[in-house]
């Protein structure tokens, strides 16, 4: 370990962590019962891992203040003003057979055009229309592929049915086009074009239209214009924290070689990639890290080929939501970097070109949260909020979606007395199926992730303090 390691972890341990959960509100909150639906949901669940990692099956008060809690969630999330429109819309596809159809097909919609598309290309595409020797060949091919063009653009594929139809219907087809007559009878009877057909005639419905109306009100629907204009700007948010990340590591940087009187000692990388070299699983693991502080250790020779040590990899993050979601395969992509062999130089490509790392700083990395604090930085740029939200969207959806709470929340919707007691099979879920996990230690993470996370100008300035300080300070006047 360089002996440079504790400056940098005193910086890391003096940069404000504005993100931080106060410990305090959390313990207030359950005590005075003044917690919302969903932080009380929150808190419960903590304390329900907290049981279990003591070894003991949480008692049965604790399950009824669950059970209420979650009914009080889905009570408010039903609400017609103010509820969640996503979930409203699940609980209309759970009541209406015909909602569920639409959103089915709906998923596949998009694959269906793409192969429709590409169907009438291979038959009609303008290079195959002017290559077609007969007159009434061309403007057959021609009509097929305008009439496609208009159904893709206005959502009008039985129009398209409806025009190869007729054009099986042309007399000269059988007799002197086979090839043609067959392509048009495949896309009449394609799977994908029956799909697309009834897609449009689901859309008219009352309840169909209302699920839409409630799509729309909670945010643009996939592959829309609006969507991709939303996507293309968290883009943008993400490229622009990361530029910032990249700015504060390259003052850390620079402080941290003039700490060393070493202009070589450290060095700043972005978006490196793992290398598909060192063992391990690398699905669903990170294997691009976003911004990367290295050390070339001191006994290296200056004029030979740098095998640097990873000391800090930071990930640039727009909100504390995406992080959250981010850092299990961020744990993941740390087992991976575990992988790597002890006496093994890696290469690995960034934004400035390869660098050579070595196997032992990155089997040094580790995964334990002591160790996470000293080699792992969230940066992101969002306002820290005055009440953090306790429950993560990802896991207050997985227990609104659960069969008991949408039979619940369907009964509200009926104005039927509906009986909380519904709800202990989500309890039952939570506490005993590995596949509420996440959702059983999510508070656990939003804490880690939030003690990992800091703002760009908060690095910035612990950096400027502490040089101005070192400056500043002589043996008489210590800073």
């Amino acid at each position: 370990m360089s002996s440079s390691t504790p400056l940098l972890e005193n910086i890391l341990r003096d940069i404000p962590r504005r993100y931080r959960l106060p410990q305090e509100t959390a313990a207030s909150q359950q005590q005075s019962g003044s917690a919302n639906p969903a932080t009380a949901v929150a808190l419960v669940i903590e304390k329900a891992r907290e049981a279990l990692v003591h070894g003991s099956a949480p008692g049965a008060t604790l399950q009824q203040r669950f059970i209420d809690a979650l009914a009080a969630m889905i009570t408010e999330a039903m609400h017609a003003d103010s509820g969640d429109r996503a979930f409203q819309a699940l609980v209309l596809r759970h009541r209406a057979p015909q909602v569920r159809e639409f959103a089915s097909l709906s998923a596949q919609a998009d694959q269906d055009r793409r192969q429709i598309h590409a169907a009438v290309n291979a038959i009609a595409h303008p290079a195959k229309q002017q290559r077609a020797p007969q007159p009434w060949l061309r403007e057959a091919l021609a009509q097929l592929h305008a009439s496609a063009s208009s159904a893709h653009h206005q959502a009008n594929y039985a129009g398209l049915h409806d025009t190869v139809r007729a054009l099986l219907a042309v007399p000269e087809l059988e007799a002197k086009d086979a090839d043609f007559e067959h392509a048009l009878a495949d896309l009449l009877d394609s799977a994908a074009l029956a799909r697309l057909c009834r897609l449009e005639a689901l859309a008219p419905d009352p309840l169909v239209q209302q699920y839409v109306s409630l799509l729309d009100a909670y945010g643009p629907r996939p592959g829309t214009p609006a969507a991709v204009a939303q996507g293309r700007a968290s883009q943008q948010r993400g490229a622009a924290v990361e530029a910032l990340a990249v700015q504060a590591l390259e003052a850390l940087a620079q402080w941290l070689n003039a700490a060393q009187e070493d202009p070589q000692a450290y060095r700043v990388v972005s978006s490196m990639r793992v290398p598909s070299s060192i063992p391990g699983k690398h699905e669903r693991a990170k294997t691009e890290w976003d911004v990367v502080l290295l050390e070339r250790p001191h006994a290296q020779a200056l004029d030979a080929e740098p095998v640097w040590h990873v000391r800090l990899l930071v990930e640039a993050k727009a909100s504390v939501e995406s992080a959250t979601t981010d850092l299990p395969r961020l744990m993941r992509g740390l087992r991976l970097l575990a992988h790597a062999e002890e006496n093994v130089v890696y290469a690995f490509e960034t934004q400035q070109g390869p660098v050579q790392l070595d196997g032992v700083s990155l089997r040094a990395l580790g995964t334990e949260e002591s160790g996470l604090m000293k080699a792992i930085l969230y940066c992101c740029d969002a306002p820290a909020e005055n009440a953090p939200r306790m429950l993560n969207a990802a896991s207050r959806m997985q227990l609104l979606s659960t069969q008991a709470s949408v039979e619940f929340a369907s009964a509200l919707w009926d104005g039927r007395d509906a009986d909380p007691q519904i709800l202990d099979a989500v309890w039952h879920e939570l506490t005993q199926s590995p596949r509420w996990h996440a959702v059983l230690h999510q508070y656990a993470t939003l804490r880690l992730v939030r003690e990992l996370m800091v703002h760009p100008e908060d690095m910035m300035a612990t950096i400027r303090d502490t040089a101005g300080c070192q400056q500043y300070a002589t043996n008489d006047r210590p800073c």
